[in-house]
């Protein structure tokens, strides 16, 4: 922008401007079935862990199983002793930890954790934008050429910019002569004052004849950037502070600019009003609405503002009161100008700003909005959009990608102009994020899951349920980390992570096996399969019982002590390498030390019988002489425990 707008949008005659936890919904737990048990593995977990034994995937599942129900004092208690077992862990259960110190009046404590969390997942937003693309010339270099772009059409020698769609016509400023030999110009640029004009729009948004907007709306001094509802009755500009005839000052003598609206009437505006939020002591400017029409955005300098322009967001309610301005805070304001907000029906925020890394001057940016109201990464639209002068006043149709955008770049007609454009490459990589939601134990397939969908800050971005046939699907971003959550009543939730990879319109596939929290067990079933116990692990060529594998005998132990009729097979498999012979005697002395721990701990040998198979109950292929991979052969040594009573 030439001095004449660079003053009129800075401050002259101005400025330019969980529980995301939610609680598992757990199924009564006296629900009652013919020759059938519930076992809540977490109590047994927590009465296992309650007598000493300590194991980090344990600790993380007592943990997670409370922090998920909002218990976070109880979750506390668990994440202390993970950290003091094993302190290098993800950052998600560093940011877990440290919320819930939170909740126990540890506030010291969890800021140090947060202070690692920050440090191991890169989420200090605040740090230096510019300490964290240090390649961002790269970055606009790979969202460049996505545009044809071209002069609108509705230029003059005079400063044009600004555009908004009212209907099937384009409404933009301009400070062009269109008036009589008394027309008023600014002493400052020797600029005639803006005023708003009018063009129909034709095929391709080309726009045609420019016409004044209104004489309703045309004061003695600017008027500019307006906006619409959707009905077209309803409009927000930016004038001069000066309403009824009168100019307001500040302190210092200076007309700063405010937010007007109005409505129309008998097919022209009226009922011109300035939004209760304006003061006569900073500016206020440039609005756009929200898709939904209930937020405001605008651009200021009051106080509490950033840099030397924010924006701000208020919202619009039902009575036509106006809430308390907001300001869209550090994740899209700088210390510099962000100015010329625009929302799409994609809850996309565009904006020009010369704060965050660019070709020079304003450029425009753009961010997604959560469904929280936060905003996603912040990305340069490119060479084209940009340029090394000011870009500004973003303007696009999300259905034909044409638009409209102000700058003052060479080859212009004017102080600054509007050029029309097409976008040919939407600037985001995406991708499909997509899987299955199954039963752990039994590889059922679990419809109307809730799945939620988390940046690598934890914000929440989308939820849904898997269809019929257990499955769900997110669009997401090339390159990006996020969380994906999974919940279902009588299931344990479960969090993974995965990260996408850099293909355009690829799809990353991510299946979640849930596990019962009170698993459902008849005679003839593994009891071993309720806890994920698939082996009871021994020395080489031993049979003696090993710290590990009395932690899951005392999950059996457990289970054994809450359901007193109940009674097991123990059964020990061996692979085929070794001599067959070799192999029986091996897993029978296995099962056999497995019944002798259980006899020890206070079961009743009678509720006990056990064999060793060795070989002779392959689960595949991998039968003497056959060729396997040592995860083929891994999935016949396993232990069971069969239940033969309850």
């Amino acid at each position: 922008m030439k001095n004449f707008i660079l003053l009129y949008i800075t401050i002259i005659s101005v400025f330019s401007f969980n529980s995301y936890a939610q609680k598992s919904q757990v199924a009564s737990a006296d629900k009652k079935y013919d020759k059938f048990a519930y076992i809540d593995a977490i109590k047994t977990y927590e009465r296992v862990a309650e007598k000493g034994y300590k194991s980090e995937d344990m600790f993380q599942k007592l943990g997670n199983s409370y922090y998920f129900n909002g218990e976070l004092d109880k979750a506390a208690k668990w994440y202390d002793e993970l950290f003091a077992m094993a302190p290098d862990q993800q950052p998600e259960y560093l940011y877990r930890y440290a919320q819930s110190l939170k909740a126990v009046g540890q506030t010291d404590k969890a800021n140090q954790v947060m202070e690692q969390f920050n440090q191991k997942a890169g989420n200090d937003n605040r740090a230096s934008i510019y300490g964290k693309n240090k390649n961002y010339l790269d970055i606009i270099k790979t969202n460049s050429g996505r545009y044809t772009i071209e002069n609108a059409g509705i230029n003059s020698k005079y400063s044009d910019y600004g555009s908004a769609f009212f209907l099937n016509k384009l409404v933009f400023t301009s400070a062009r002569d269109t008036g009589s030999l008394m027309q008023r110009k600014h002493k400052w640029t020797n600029q005639h004052f803006t005023n708003l004009y009018v063009s129909d729009l034709g095929e391709e948004m080309d726009p045609g004849k420019v016409d004044k907007f209104s004489k309703k709306v045309k004061s003695r001094f600017h008027e500019s950037s307006a906006i619409f509802s959707k009905d077209g009755k309803t409009m927000y500009f930016t004038r001069n502070n000066f309403l009824d005839g009168k100019k307001g000052k500040d302190g210092k003598e200076i007309t700063l600019i405010k937010i007007y609206k109005a409505s129309l009437e008998n097919e022209d505006w009226d009922k011109i009003t300035e939004l209760p939020f304006n003061s006569d002591s900073y500016s206020v400017a440039h609005p756009a609405l929200s898709p939904d029409e209930k937020t405001l955005y605008f651009v200021s300098d009051m106080p509490g503002t950033i840099g030397q322009s924010d924006i701000f967001k208020v919202q619009l309610n039902e009575d036509g009161s106006f809430g308390t301005p907001e300001n869209l805070g550090k994740e899209i304001n700088t210390e510099g100008k962000e100015t010329f907000p625009f929302l799409t029906d994609e809850d996309e925020l565009y904006f020009a700003s010369d704060g965050h890394p660019g070709l020079g001057g304003l450029d425009v940016f753009v961010s997604k909005m959560n469904p929280d109201g936060t905003f996603g990464e912040i990305q340069n639209l490119g060479d084209g959009a940009n340029s090394p002068k000011d870009d500004f006043a973003y303007l696009i149709d999300t259905k034909s990608r044409r638009g409209f955008v102000s700058s003052n770049r060479g080859g212009g007609e004017g102080y600054d102009d509007i050029y029309k454009f097409l976008e040919t490459r939407r600037i985001k990589c995406e991708q499909e994020l997509y899987g299955t939601v199954t039963d752990l134990a039994t590889g059922k397939i679990l419809p109307d899951s809730k799945i939620s969908l988390f940046d690598s800050g934890f914000n929440l971005i989308n939820t849904t349920v898997t269809d019929p046939a257990g499955n769900y699907v997110f669009a997401v971003e090339c390159g990006k980390t996020y969380n994906v959550r999974a919940t279902k009543p009588e299931y344990t939730t479960k969090e993974l992570k995965v990260t996408i990879a850099k293909k355009n319109n690829g799809r990353t596939k991510l299946d979640i096996a849930l596990e019962k929290e009170k698993c459902q067990v008849a005679i003839g079933d593994d009891l071993g399969k309720c806890f994920g116990i698939k082996m009871i692990y021994f020395d080489l060529d031993k049979y003696n019982i090993r710290p590990e594998a009395a932690l899951d005998l005392e999950k059996i132990l457990d289970v054994l002590n809450q359901n007193p009729t109940m009674k097991l097979d123990i059964r020990s498999h061996t692979d085929s390498r070794a001599s067959h012979k070799y192999n029986e005697t091996l897993s029978d002395n296995r099962a056999k030390s497995t019944i002798s721990w259980l006899v020890k701990n206070g079961v009743d040998p009678s509720r006990l019988t056990g064999k060793g198979y060795g070989e002779t109950q392959l689960v595949n292929k991998c039968a003497d002489d056959v060729k396997c991979s040592e995860e083929e052969h891994q999935l016949n040594r396993r232990s069971e425990f069969i239940i033969s009573a309850l």
